[in-house]
Protein backbone atom coordinates (compact mmCIF):
# COMPACT_ATOMS: atom_id res chain seq x y z
CA UNK A 1 0.00 0.00 0.00
CA UNK A 2 1.48 3.30 -1.44
CA UNK A 3 1.78 5.94 1.40
CA UNK A 4 -0.25 9.36 0.78
CA UNK A 5 1.33 12.20 -0.67
CA UNK A 6 2.67 14.88 1.68
CA UNK A 7 0.15 17.84 2.17
CA UNK A 8 1.40 21.36 1.28
CA UNK A 9 1.50 23.42 3.70
CA UNK A 10 -1.40 26.49 3.33
CA UNK A 11 -1.03 30.20 3.06
CA UNK A 12 0.70 32.11 5.65
CA UNK A 13 1.69 29.10 7.23
CA UNK A 14 4.68 28.47 10.17
CA UNK A 15 7.05 28.33 7.82
CA UNK A 16 6.53 31.32 5.77
CA UNK A 17 6.22 33.03 9.22
CA UNK A 18 9.69 31.04 10.30
CA UNK A 19 11.46 32.59 6.87
CA UNK A 20 10.48 35.86 7.46
CA UNK A 21 11.39 35.65 11.15
CA UNK A 22 14.78 34.46 10.05
CA UNK A 23 15.01 37.36 7.45
CA UNK A 24 14.26 40.13 10.05
CA UNK A 25 17.21 39.04 12.18
CA UNK A 26 19.76 38.93 9.90
CA UNK A 27 23.05 39.43 11.36
CA UNK A 28 26.37 39.28 9.90
CA UNK A 29 27.20 40.20 6.16
CA UNK A 30 22.79 41.05 6.48
CA UNK A 31 23.28 43.18 9.18
CA UNK A 32 22.97 46.16 7.09
CA UNK A 33 19.41 44.85 5.82
CA UNK A 34 18.75 44.77 9.69
CA UNK A 35 19.58 48.40 10.25
CA UNK A 36 17.50 49.37 6.89
CA UNK A 37 14.91 47.46 8.48
CA UNK A 38 14.93 49.33 11.96
CA UNK A 39 15.08 52.95 10.54
CA UNK A 40 12.04 52.00 8.84
CA UNK A 41 10.58 51.02 11.90
CA UNK A 42 11.93 54.04 13.58
CA UNK A 43 10.37 56.16 10.97
CA UNK A 44 6.60 54.35 11.20
CA UNK A 45 6.77 54.82 14.56
CA UNK A 46 7.97 58.08 14.89
CA UNK A 47 5.79 59.19 12.16
CA UNK A 48 2.74 57.89 13.37
CA UNK A 49 3.28 59.13 17.17
CA UNK A 50 3.90 62.59 15.91
CA UNK A 51 0.42 62.68 13.70
CA UNK A 52 -1.36 61.58 16.97
CA UNK A 53 0.39 63.96 18.99
CA UNK A 54 -0.71 66.89 16.45
CA UNK A 55 -3.97 66.18 15.98
CA UNK A 56 -4.52 65.64 19.40
CA UNK A 57 -2.78 69.25 19.92
CA UNK A 58 -4.65 70.86 17.54
CA UNK A 59 -8.03 69.48 19.11
CA UNK A 60 -7.45 70.31 22.04
CA UNK A 61 -6.56 73.71 21.37
CA UNK A 62 -10.09 73.83 19.36
CA UNK A 63 -11.60 72.66 21.92
CA UNK A 64 -10.43 74.48 24.87
CA UNK A 65 -10.87 77.49 23.21
CA UNK A 66 -14.17 76.98 22.09
CA UNK A 67 -15.46 76.38 25.42
CA UNK A 68 -13.70 79.23 26.95
CA UNK A 69 -14.84 81.32 24.22
CA UNK A 70 -18.56 80.12 24.70
CA UNK A 71 -18.14 79.76 28.33
CA UNK A 72 -17.40 83.87 28.07
CA UNK A 73 -19.45 84.85 25.31
CA UNK A 74 -23.22 83.85 23.96
CA UNK A 75 -23.77 81.55 21.28
CA UNK A 76 -25.54 84.21 19.47
CA UNK A 77 -25.61 87.72 19.56
CA UNK A 78 -28.60 89.92 19.19
CA UNK A 79 -28.02 93.61 18.79
CA UNK A 80 -30.55 96.70 16.91
CA UNK A 81 -28.65 98.60 14.51
CA UNK A 82 -28.86 102.42 14.00
CA UNK A 83 -30.89 102.87 17.34
CA UNK A 84 -30.64 102.77 21.21
CA UNK A 85 -31.57 99.19 22.52
CA UNK A 86 -33.81 100.05 24.97
CA UNK A 87 -36.83 97.20 24.90
CA UNK A 88 -34.48 94.92 25.88
CA UNK A 89 -36.42 93.47 28.56
CA UNK A 90 -39.68 92.47 26.32
CA UNK A 91 -37.14 91.41 23.66
CA UNK A 92 -35.39 88.65 26.25
CA UNK A 93 -38.61 87.34 27.31
CA UNK A 94 -39.35 86.87 23.60
CA UNK A 95 -36.18 85.15 22.76
CA UNK A 96 -36.57 82.78 25.64
CA UNK A 97 -39.52 81.61 24.59
CA UNK A 98 -37.23 79.89 21.22
CA UNK A 99 -36.79 76.32 21.14
CA UNK A 100 -33.58 75.33 22.66
CA UNK A 101 -32.66 78.42 24.08
CA UNK A 102 -31.47 78.29 27.83
CA UNK A 103 -30.69 81.34 29.02
CA UNK A 104 -30.47 85.28 27.79
CA UNK A 105 -28.77 87.62 29.07
CA UNK A 106 -28.27 91.50 28.62
CA UNK A 107 -25.24 93.62 28.42
CA UNK A 108 -23.69 96.53 27.61
CA UNK A 109 -19.84 96.72 26.83
CA UNK A 110 -17.22 99.34 26.00
CA UNK A 111 -13.45 100.40 25.10
CA UNK A 112 -11.64 101.86 27.82
CA UNK A 113 -8.47 102.42 29.30
CA UNK A 114 -7.71 100.89 32.56
CA UNK A 115 -4.44 102.21 34.70
CA UNK A 116 -2.70 102.12 37.93
CA UNK A 117 0.53 103.71 39.26
CA UNK A 118 2.80 103.54 36.35
CA UNK A 119 0.87 100.96 33.99
CA UNK A 120 -1.78 101.35 31.46
CA UNK A 121 -3.50 98.70 29.16
CA UNK A 122 -6.78 99.03 27.21
CA UNK A 123 -9.61 96.72 28.03
CA UNK A 124 -12.97 95.93 27.82
CA UNK A 125 -15.41 96.95 30.07
CA UNK A 126 -18.71 94.63 30.38
CA UNK A 127 -21.84 95.49 32.03
CA UNK A 128 -23.81 92.74 33.67
CA UNK A 129 -26.04 91.49 36.50
CA UNK A 130 -25.20 89.39 38.87
CA UNK A 131 -27.84 86.49 38.12
CA UNK A 132 -26.45 86.85 34.47
CA UNK A 133 -22.64 86.77 36.13
CA UNK A 134 -23.66 83.85 38.14
CA UNK A 135 -24.75 81.65 34.61
CA UNK A 136 -21.36 82.33 32.82
CA UNK A 137 -19.80 79.26 34.78
CA UNK A 138 -16.16 80.60 33.05
CA UNK A 139 -16.23 83.16 35.05
CA UNK A 140 -18.27 82.69 38.24
CA UNK A 141 -16.75 79.35 38.44
CA UNK A 142 -12.92 80.86 37.56
CA UNK A 143 -12.69 83.44 41.10
CA UNK A 144 -9.61 83.16 42.80
CA UNK A 145 -9.72 86.27 45.48
CA UNK A 146 -13.21 88.16 46.25
CA UNK A 147 -16.97 87.37 45.79
CA UNK A 148 -19.46 87.76 43.68
CA UNK A 149 -21.80 88.38 46.72
CA UNK A 150 -24.21 91.69 46.34
CA UNK A 151 -22.31 92.29 42.80
CA UNK A 152 -25.35 93.99 41.70
CA UNK A 153 -25.34 97.11 44.47
CA UNK A 154 -21.65 97.17 45.32
CA UNK A 155 -20.33 99.90 42.42
CA UNK A 156 -16.84 97.27 41.81
CA UNK A 157 -15.46 95.65 38.95
CA UNK A 158 -14.23 92.07 38.91
CA UNK A 159 -11.05 92.16 36.47
CA UNK A 160 -8.79 88.89 35.13
CA UNK A 161 -5.91 87.92 36.83
CA UNK A 162 -3.07 88.66 34.56
CA UNK A 163 -4.03 92.37 34.56
CA UNK A 164 -4.42 92.24 37.87
CA UNK A 165 -0.67 91.04 38.10
CA UNK A 166 0.08 93.60 35.01
CA UNK A 167 -1.41 96.75 37.42
CA UNK A 168 -0.37 95.53 40.92
CA UNK A 169 -3.41 95.41 42.24
CA UNK A 170 -5.37 93.07 44.72
CA UNK A 171 -9.25 92.95 45.80
CA UNK A 172 -10.16 95.99 47.57
CA UNK A 173 -7.71 98.33 46.13
CA UNK A 174 -8.80 100.77 43.55
CA UNK A 175 -9.04 100.68 39.37
CA UNK A 176 -9.01 103.56 37.51
CA UNK A 177 -11.37 103.78 33.89
CA UNK A 178 -11.01 106.36 31.55
CA UNK A 179 -13.89 105.95 28.43
CA UNK A 180 -12.88 108.11 25.23
CA UNK A 181 -16.12 109.24 25.21
CA UNK A 182 -17.03 111.18 28.16
CA UNK A 183 -19.07 114.51 29.01
CA UNK A 184 -19.92 116.55 26.01
CA UNK A 185 -18.90 120.41 26.75
CA UNK A 186 -18.30 123.70 24.63
CA UNK A 187 -14.68 123.24 24.77
CA UNK A 188 -15.16 119.36 23.29
CA UNK A 189 -15.65 116.04 24.94
CA UNK A 190 -13.69 115.15 28.21
CA UNK A 191 -12.64 111.75 28.33
CA UNK A 192 -14.97 109.90 31.39
CA UNK A 193 -12.67 109.28 34.39
CA UNK A 194 -13.61 107.41 37.50
CA UNK A 195 -12.37 104.66 39.66
CA UNK A 196 -13.65 101.87 41.18
CA UNK A 197 -13.03 99.38 43.58
CA UNK A 198 -12.07 95.39 42.78
CA UNK A 199 -14.20 92.90 44.27
CA UNK A 200 -13.52 89.78 42.29
CA UNK A 201 -10.04 88.53 40.74
CA UNK A 202 -11.13 85.72 38.20
CA UNK A 203 -8.84 83.65 35.88
CA UNK A 204 -10.11 81.37 32.84
CA UNK A 205 -7.01 80.43 31.65
CA UNK A 206 -7.15 81.90 28.40
CA UNK A 207 -4.84 85.34 28.37
CA UNK A 208 -7.07 87.18 25.94
CA UNK A 209 -9.81 87.72 28.99
CA UNK A 210 -7.37 87.58 31.81
CA UNK A 211 -5.43 90.32 30.68
CA UNK A 212 -8.57 92.29 29.28
CA UNK A 213 -11.91 91.66 30.29
CA UNK A 214 -13.61 93.62 33.51
CA UNK A 215 -17.06 93.15 34.35
CA UNK A 216 -19.19 96.03 35.83
CA UNK A 217 -23.33 96.17 37.10
CA UNK A 218 -25.03 96.70 34.63
CA UNK A 219 -26.68 99.30 36.23
CA UNK A 220 -23.21 100.95 36.63
CA UNK A 221 -22.18 100.70 33.14
CA UNK A 222 -25.06 102.28 32.10
CA UNK A 223 -24.38 105.31 34.08
CA UNK A 224 -20.27 105.05 33.36
CA UNK A 225 -20.99 104.88 28.88
CA UNK A 226 -24.11 107.64 29.51
CA UNK A 227 -26.42 105.13 28.38
CA UNK A 228 -29.41 105.50 30.99
CA UNK A 229 -32.24 102.24 30.29
CA UNK A 230 -30.28 101.08 26.94
CA UNK A 231 -27.38 97.81 26.62
CA UNK A 232 -25.50 97.07 23.38
CA UNK A 233 -26.71 93.47 23.33
CA UNK A 234 -28.07 90.37 24.64
CA UNK A 235 -26.67 87.21 24.30
CA UNK A 236 -28.09 83.75 24.30
CA UNK A 237 -26.89 80.96 25.54
CA UNK A 238 -28.61 77.52 23.62
CA UNK A 239 -28.47 73.46 24.55
CA UNK A 240 -26.52 72.66 22.31
CA UNK A 241 -23.83 75.02 20.35
CA UNK A 242 -23.07 72.89 17.17
CA UNK A 243 -27.44 72.87 16.55
CA UNK A 244 -26.64 76.86 15.64
CA UNK A 245 -28.13 76.23 12.43
CA UNK A 246 -30.81 74.66 13.36
CA UNK A 247 -32.39 76.88 16.28
CA UNK A 248 -30.75 80.66 14.67
CA UNK A 249 -33.92 81.25 12.43
CA UNK A 250 -36.37 80.57 15.35
CA UNK A 251 -34.34 82.73 17.32
CA UNK A 252 -34.47 85.28 14.75
CA UNK A 253 -38.23 85.32 14.83
CA UNK A 254 -38.93 85.45 18.01
CA UNK A 255 -36.04 88.45 18.82
CA UNK A 256 -37.42 89.81 16.10
CA UNK A 257 -41.03 90.07 17.04
CA UNK A 258 -41.35 93.55 18.22
CA UNK A 259 -38.53 95.14 16.56
CA UNK A 260 -36.19 94.34 13.84
CA UNK A 261 -32.82 92.74 15.29
CA UNK A 262 -29.11 91.59 13.86
CA UNK A 263 -28.52 88.27 15.07
CA UNK A 264 -25.16 86.71 14.66
CA UNK A 265 -23.61 83.44 15.85
CA UNK A 266 -20.42 82.44 16.96
CA UNK A 267 -19.75 80.46 13.62
CA UNK A 268 -19.43 83.80 12.03
CA UNK A 269 -17.88 85.79 15.03
CA UNK A 270 -15.04 83.21 14.80
CA UNK A 271 -14.76 82.07 11.56
CA UNK A 272 -12.00 83.77 10.59
CA UNK A 273 -9.80 82.06 13.73
CA UNK A 274 -11.08 78.27 13.26
CA UNK A 275 -10.89 78.82 9.89
CA UNK A 276 -7.64 79.57 10.27
CA UNK A 277 -7.10 76.72 12.95
CA UNK A 278 -8.31 73.84 10.46
CA UNK A 279 -6.50 74.82 7.43
CA UNK A 280 -2.87 74.57 9.80
CA UNK A 281 -4.47 71.47 10.99
CA UNK A 282 -4.53 69.88 7.28
CA UNK A 283 -1.63 71.07 6.57
CA UNK A 284 0.19 69.75 9.75
CA UNK A 285 -1.19 66.50 8.82
CA UNK A 286 0.25 66.18 5.15
CA UNK A 287 3.34 67.63 6.43
CA UNK A 288 3.76 64.81 8.96
CA UNK A 289 1.93 62.09 6.85
CA UNK A 290 5.79 62.71 4.69
CA UNK A 291 7.68 61.35 7.39
CA UNK A 292 5.76 58.06 7.21
CA UNK A 293 5.62 57.79 3.78
CA UNK A 294 9.83 58.19 3.59
CA UNK A 295 9.73 55.22 5.94
CA UNK A 296 7.36 53.55 3.88
CA UNK A 297 9.76 53.70 0.88
CA UNK A 298 12.82 52.57 2.99
CA UNK A 299 10.62 49.14 3.42
CA UNK A 300 11.13 49.41 -0.01
CA UNK A 301 14.76 49.88 -0.16
CA UNK A 302 15.43 47.73 2.19
CA UNK A 303 12.95 44.64 1.08
CA UNK A 304 14.86 45.01 -2.38
CA UNK A 305 18.43 44.38 -1.46
CA UNK A 306 16.88 41.83 1.03
CA UNK A 307 15.42 39.69 -2.46
CA UNK A 308 18.57 40.55 -4.35
CA UNK A 309 20.41 39.11 -1.30
CA UNK A 310 18.57 36.00 -0.68
CA UNK A 311 18.26 35.25 -4.39
CA UNK A 312 20.43 32.07 -4.42
CA UNK A 313 18.15 31.12 -0.94
CA UNK A 314 14.78 31.98 -2.82
CA UNK A 315 16.04 29.60 -5.98
CA UNK A 316 16.62 26.77 -3.44
CA UNK A 317 13.29 27.11 -1.57
CA UNK A 318 11.87 26.75 -5.14
CA UNK A 319 13.56 24.03 -6.20
CA UNK A 320 12.65 22.05 -2.98
CA UNK A 321 8.95 22.58 -3.63
CA UNK A 322 7.97 26.05 -2.19
CA UNK A 323 5.53 27.72 -4.30
CA UNK A 324 5.32 31.67 -5.77
CA UNK A 325 2.85 32.17 -3.45
CA UNK A 326 4.90 30.87 -0.56
CA UNK A 327 7.98 32.88 -1.64
CA UNK A 328 5.42 36.13 -1.86
CA UNK A 329 4.21 35.62 1.06
CA UNK A 330 7.43 35.25 2.74
CA UNK A 331 8.58 38.68 1.99
CA UNK A 332 5.39 40.00 2.30
CA UNK A 333 5.13 39.29 6.28
CA UNK A 334 8.65 40.68 6.52
CA UNK A 335 7.64 43.80 4.85
CA UNK A 336 4.36 44.10 6.41
CA UNK A 337 5.91 43.30 9.81
CA UNK A 338 8.00 46.00 10.09
CA UNK A 339 4.97 48.19 9.55
CA UNK A 340 2.97 46.50 11.85
CA UNK A 341 5.40 46.65 14.47
CA UNK A 342 5.90 50.44 13.98
CA UNK A 343 2.30 51.67 13.86
CA UNK A 344 1.35 49.86 17.13
CA UNK A 345 4.74 51.51 18.83
CA UNK A 346 3.86 54.95 17.29
CA UNK A 347 0.34 54.31 18.75
CA UNK A 348 1.52 53.39 22.43
CA UNK A 349 4.71 56.64 22.21
CA UNK A 350 1.78 59.06 20.96
CA UNK A 351 -0.64 58.23 23.16
CA UNK A 352 1.86 58.11 26.52
CA UNK A 353 3.00 61.54 25.16
CA UNK A 354 -0.37 62.71 24.82
CA UNK A 355 -1.35 61.85 28.49
CA UNK A 356 1.99 63.43 29.95
CA UNK A 357 1.99 66.47 27.72
CA UNK A 358 1.96 68.92 30.04
CA UNK A 359 4.50 67.62 32.37
CA UNK A 360 6.57 67.31 29.17
CA UNK A 361 6.34 70.76 28.15
CA UNK A 362 7.24 71.96 31.98
CA UNK A 363 10.23 69.80 31.84
CA UNK A 364 11.64 70.96 28.16
CA UNK A 365 10.76 74.29 29.43
CA UNK A 366 13.27 73.57 32.57
CA UNK A 367 15.47 71.92 30.48
CA UNK A 368 16.31 74.76 27.66
CA UNK A 369 14.88 77.16 29.64
CA UNK A 370 12.49 78.86 27.06
CA UNK A 371 9.00 79.51 27.14
CA UNK A 372 7.06 76.67 25.59
CA UNK A 373 4.11 77.14 24.41
CA UNK A 374 3.78 80.66 25.91
CA UNK A 375 -0.17 82.40 27.27
CA UNK A 376 0.49 85.64 25.46
CA UNK A 377 1.07 83.90 21.66
CA UNK A 378 -1.59 80.64 21.96
CA UNK A 379 -4.11 82.13 24.36
CA UNK A 380 -4.16 79.39 27.16
CA UNK A 381 -2.04 78.82 29.81
CA UNK A 382 -2.21 74.54 29.43
CA UNK A 383 -1.11 72.50 26.78
CA UNK A 384 -3.74 70.95 25.61
CA UNK A 385 -4.27 67.60 24.05
CA UNK A 386 -7.69 65.70 22.71
CA UNK A 387 -7.01 62.34 20.99
CA UNK A 388 -9.67 61.38 18.71
CA UNK A 389 -10.73 57.61 18.11
CA UNK A 390 -11.77 58.30 14.38
CA UNK A 391 -7.99 59.80 13.68
CA UNK A 392 -5.93 57.82 15.59
CA UNK A 393 -8.06 54.72 13.88
CA UNK A 394 -7.30 56.64 10.07
CA UNK A 395 -3.60 57.36 10.97
CA UNK A 396 -3.13 53.57 11.47
CA UNK A 397 -5.15 52.68 8.47
CA UNK A 398 -2.67 55.14 6.31
CA UNK A 399 0.24 53.80 8.06
CA UNK A 400 -0.59 50.12 7.31
CA UNK A 401 -1.79 51.02 4.12
CA UNK A 402 1.45 52.16 2.88
CA UNK A 403 3.59 49.78 4.35
CA UNK A 404 1.72 47.11 3.09
CA UNK A 405 2.18 48.91 -0.25
CA UNK A 406 5.83 49.55 -0.14
CA UNK A 407 6.30 45.71 0.34
CA UNK A 408 4.40 44.26 -2.85
CA UNK A 409 6.49 45.09 -5.30
CA UNK A 410 9.54 43.52 -3.17
CA UNK A 411 7.89 40.52 -2.73
CA UNK A 412 6.72 40.17 -6.20
CA UNK A 413 10.25 40.28 -7.39
CA UNK A 414 10.84 37.85 -5.30
CA UNK A 415 8.23 35.23 -6.38
CA UNK A 416 9.62 35.93 -10.05
CA UNK A 417 13.10 35.19 -9.69
CA UNK A 418 13.79 31.83 -11.72
CA UNK A 419 16.03 29.24 -9.65
CA UNK A 420 17.36 28.04 -12.93
CA UNK A 421 19.21 31.74 -13.44
CA UNK A 422 20.05 32.29 -9.75
CA UNK A 423 21.48 28.97 -9.36
CA UNK A 424 23.81 29.07 -12.64
CA UNK A 425 26.50 30.95 -11.14
CA UNK A 426 26.27 29.47 -7.30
Amino acid sequence: MSSPAPRAAGAFSAFEWMMAGRYLRARGRDGVISVIAGVSLLGIMLGVAMLIIVLAVMNGFRAQLLDKILGVNGHLTVQVLDQSFVNYDAVTLNILTAPGVVRAIPFIEGQVMVSSNNYSNGALVRGITEEGLSHLDKISGSIRFGSLINFDHSESVLIGARLANNLGLSVGEKITLVAPRGTVTPFGTVPRIKSYPISAIFEVGMSEYDTSLLFMPLPEAQKYFNKPDAITAIEVFIDDPDRIHLLRSGIERAASAETPMHVTDWRERNSTFFTALEVERDLMFIIVSLVVLVAALNIISGMIMLVKDKSGEIAILRTMGATRGAIMRIFFITGTSIGVTGTLLGLIAGTVFCANIEWIRGLITKLTGTKLFAPELYYLTKLPAEMRVDEVISVMVMALLLSILATIYPSWRAAAIDPVKALRYE
